[in-house]
This record gives structure tokens, sequence and C-alpha cells, in this order.
């Protein structure tokens, strides 16, 4: 059959297309701000019809209505990254976690560990070619789409057409709903004095040439602003954002120093604004890649000088990194920090950047901290940690001693901590 006639043969109304979804059912949502809203109201309208049906994605971006306390009985969310919309239903035993690393998703989805029974995914209308792209999302929503027994898409025509590994046939979807609303944007964050200073005090440890990951928020903002007068930066990175458009338009970000895909950017999914969205429309400089291959650490550590920027909520004075936990309750996820600081550690030249506020709770509590909290897990382990940074200062703690590490940690914590910071130290470790 020709792909024209498929395609206009399948073309129904949301409630029509999400009616494939049985109880019992297991539906993977295409990832963050590429999430199919549309398709998702439709499924939790028929709530009273499905029971337990399994809700899996990482961050929510929409509005995550089968969390709530009222659909326990229609839906259960397995969150293998928790949102602010996701994790009060986490903490209350109303939703799941599943601890993952984010390269390690897509064969989760493809060995059938976790089986996927209807994918649902926003697109862009097809091309000349019978192909649709799955946008700013491809990350696990590609294999998830490739392993579905079903696959719903949203047909969008102001999702970006990106290129790179981001296109499937419009034959490997079973439905099509066409809208037309904008795609979810992420709000630019607000960059205070600490970011500032956290942002400076990173960018001295980035030389020309350096190839990066970043993450999303004002801390990888910030430091993405004072690195306008580098030169010949390269992207190879879970993700990015407006920043980054903004230095390859001043001509910072050029790829030209990158020994792999030289003078491309390198990720697999973005959240960003309408102008970026609009930027990557057909923008060769940007390739999209499924994150099993951007993720991978031994493909991350074929970039020569990577440099891995992630943050944290915590780390304690042995050099443990907690970025997904707040004490014993689930804040985020690993995503891909752990991925990227092993990559960069085999990288020629690579190094891994830990960066975050010395304190939390408006300056009553320490970020740098004696140990971790009871049920609150590691992300990135002591022997893994390279640069933590906090708005006092850099810490290098790779081939340090705990007793060395402790001392350059205490030096970079805020200044009314260190003096505890010290005592604790001794009590508990005994040096």
């Amino acid at each position: 059959m020709d792909w024209r006639t498929y395609y206009q043969e399948r073309i129904v109304p949301a409630e029509e297309a999400v009616k494939c979804i049985k109880s019992g059912d297991r539906v993977v949502l295409g990832h963050a701000c590429a999430e199919p809203e549309l398709l998702v109201d439709a499924m939790v309208k028929r709530a009273e019809e499905l029971t337990d049906v399994e809700i899996v994605h990482m961050v929510a971006m929409g509005k995550a209505e089968y969390c709530k306390p009222e659909y326990i009985k229609s839906f259960r969310h397995n969150a293998l990254f928790a949102g602010g919309n996701t994790r009060q239903a986490i903490n209350e035993g109303r939703a799941d976690y599943t601890p993952v690393f984010f390269h390690e998703v897509p064969r989760l989805f493809r060995d059938k560990t976790i089986e996927v029974d209807v994918a649902m995914v926003t697109v862009t209308p097809p091309d000349k070619h019978g192909f649709v792209s799955l946008g700013i999302s491809v990350d696990y929503t590609m294999q998830a789409v490739l392993s579905a027994k079903k696959v719903i898409a949203e047909v969008n025509p102001n999702m970006p057409y990106t290129l790179g590994r981001s296109c499937i046939k419009v034959t490997d979807i079973d439905y099509f709903v066409p809208v037309e609303r904008p795609i979810i944007e992420l709000k630019p964050p607000v960059i205070g004095e600490v970011e500032e200073a956290i942002g400076r005090h990173v960018a001295s440890l980035i030389k020309d040439g350096d190839c990066l990951q970043l993450g999303i928020g004002a801390i990888p903002d910030a430091i993405l602003g004072f690195l306008q007068d580098k030169k010949d930066l390269g992207i190879h990175s879970e993700m990015i954002s407006d920043g980054v458009m903004h230095l390859v338009e001043k001509g910072v970000i050029n790829g030209r120093s990158k020994n792999l895909h030289p003078y491309k950017i390198i990720v697999n999914f973005v959240m960003g604004s309408k102008n970026f969205y609009e930027w990557l429309h057909y923008n060769p400089m940007v390739e999209f890649h499924p994150v099993d291959y951007v993720n991978d650490p031994f493909i991350i550590a074929q970039n020569d000088n990577m440099v891995a920027i992630n943050s944290a909520l915590a780390v304690d004075l042995m050099g443990q990194v907690a970025a997904d936990m707040l004490g014993n309750k689930q804040f985020s996820g690993v995503g891909g920090q752990v991925d990227f600081v092993r990559g960069a550690a085999r990288s020629k030249g690579g190094r891994s950047i830990i960066a975050l506020p010395s304190t939390a709770a408006q300056g009553t509590v320490s970020r740098i901290v004696p140990a971790l909290g009871k049920g609150q897990a590691v992300t990135t382990s002591r022997n893994d940690v390279d640069y933590v940074v906090t708005e006092y200062g850099i810490a290098h703690l790779k081939g340090l001693p705990v007793r060395k590490r402790a001392e350059r940690l205490i030096s970079i914590a805020a200044p009314q901590f260190r003096e505890e910071l010290e005592r604790q130290f001794k009590e508990i470790y005994g040096v």
C-alpha cells in the first residue's frame, strides 16, 4: 500500500485512537516537552473504563493528571525520572520509581524487561518520502515506538523536523491524530549571584576546543554566559536548551575541534523556547540520536577533551554525590549524570564537574554534608567524582585520599558551616 493511503486511512480523533488502550496495559509516553498532551488527556478521560494501566516515562512536562489520587485504580505511574508533577505521587506510594541509567532505557524496552503495549508520541507531518520526525525527543521515544504493539502519534506541524536518527516510517505508526497546539516550552531560569559565581568557576575549567555536556537550569545557563570568550567549543550532550543556540550564533560553539561528529551538535532530546524550536527545524548542525548512543559512556569517551557538567542536591565529605534524592524522598532521577561522568573519565583530556550551590533553604542548610542522609541513594560514587564546584570555589578530588577530599570540600562549603563540618568529619570518620 502507498504510504499516503496508509496515512490517510489511519487518521482518527484522539478519543478514537486511545480506545486501543486496555486495562492492564503498559503505556509509554513521549518524553519531556514532546509529550502528546491531547492523547494523554483523552486517555485520562477513559479512567472509569480502565484499571491498572501503567504509565511509563521520564520527565513529565504535561499535567500528569493520571497521578491524581482519584485515578489510583485506573492508572499507576512508573517513573524513570521523577519531576515536579509526579514526585508527590511517588513519595506517597501512589506511583513507582525505577532506578536506571538513561542510556539503558531503550534496552529495557527492546528486550521486554519493560514490555511496551502502547506508545503515545508526538511527530511532525510526513515528509515526501513517508517519514515523520520525532522532533525534540528521540531519546527512549524512538525505541518505545519500535517496541510497542500499538503506536499512536499526535501529528503536529509545530514540532520541528530534526535530523540525525530521528525519523520513523509512517507505516510504523497505527493511528494518527492531527493537532496544532504549541509545543511545550521550558521557561528560562532565574540566574542569581550564586549561579553566576558557580558559572564563573566552572568556566575557568573549560578550555578552547573542549566538547561539553550540560544540563538545564540556572547553573548551566550561567556557565554558558561565561563562555563567550572561548573558541571552537563542541557539544555532545544528553540535552541542550536556548543557551547553546546563542553561543552557536556567536560562533563560540562550532564543533570544529571535535574528533567524533565534527561540526555537529549531538543530543537525544531538548527543552526550550519556541524560538529555539524554530532554530532546530531542519538545522543540519544539530543531530538527534537515541539515548543508547548519545549517552553510552563508550561513545562519550570517543570525544577528546570531553567535559561533563552536572548538578547535585548534596555531596558528602568522602565525595559521594546525591543528585536524585532529598533524604529518603525521590526528587528526580539518575538520568545521564553517571553516563557522562564515566564517559568523560575515559576521554582523552576529559573532566567531569559536579556544580551545586553551597546551601539550600535560604542558607540554613549546607549541601556539603558530613555523610548522606539515612535512606539517601548515591548517584555518583566517590570513585567517579572529579571536580566539585560551589560559589565558594573549586575542589578537585580525583586521586585524593578521604582526608584531603574532606579538607577541599569543606573549603568550598558555606563559611558558617565549615567548623561544624570539620567536627563531624572527625567524629564520624575518626580522622
